[in-house]
């Protein structure tokens, strides 16, 4: 039964089945032209399958807590105070895992940039 609003002929239809065979059948991709093809990960790419980074795990060393909450923060935050990151955290829909450590913070101290408040995270 044809409905009214396929947008591709049958002929059409059966071309694409056509084309997908080799795919569904092999596993991996087919085709000639490795540029259409995505890209492997390299060896330094940062671990995304893990869940949120959180400081305090043994997962979460000084670089990755660095580059989640720059990733975040950005350049702009700098120099702030905890709750002012605490907000910018928010804003950026940072994960609680990574907002939570930083309510323990000194309220008083002020970071200057990302390596200031990840060493300060980290060294709890």
């Amino acid at each position: 039964m044809q409905r009214g609003s396929d947008r591709l002929s049958v002929h059409r239809d059966d071309e694409m089945k056509h084309e997908l065979q080799g795919l569904l059948r092999s596993g991996h991709p087919t085709r000639t032209e490795e540029w259409h093809d995505p890209e492997p990960s390299a060896e330094d790419d940062p671990q995304v399958a893990g869940g949120p980074v959180a400081p305090g795990t043994s997962s979460a060393d000084l670089a990755t807590v660095r580059l989640e909450l720059a990733r975040i923060l950005g350049r702009g935050a700098f120099p702030a105070n905890p709750r002012e990151l605490i907000g910018e955290l928010r804003r950026g829909y940072a994960p609680d895992a990574l907002v939570k450590p930083l309510e323990r913070l000194p309220r008083g101290r002020r970071y200057a940039n990302v390596q200031e408040l990840a060493e300060a995270l980290t060294n709890e």
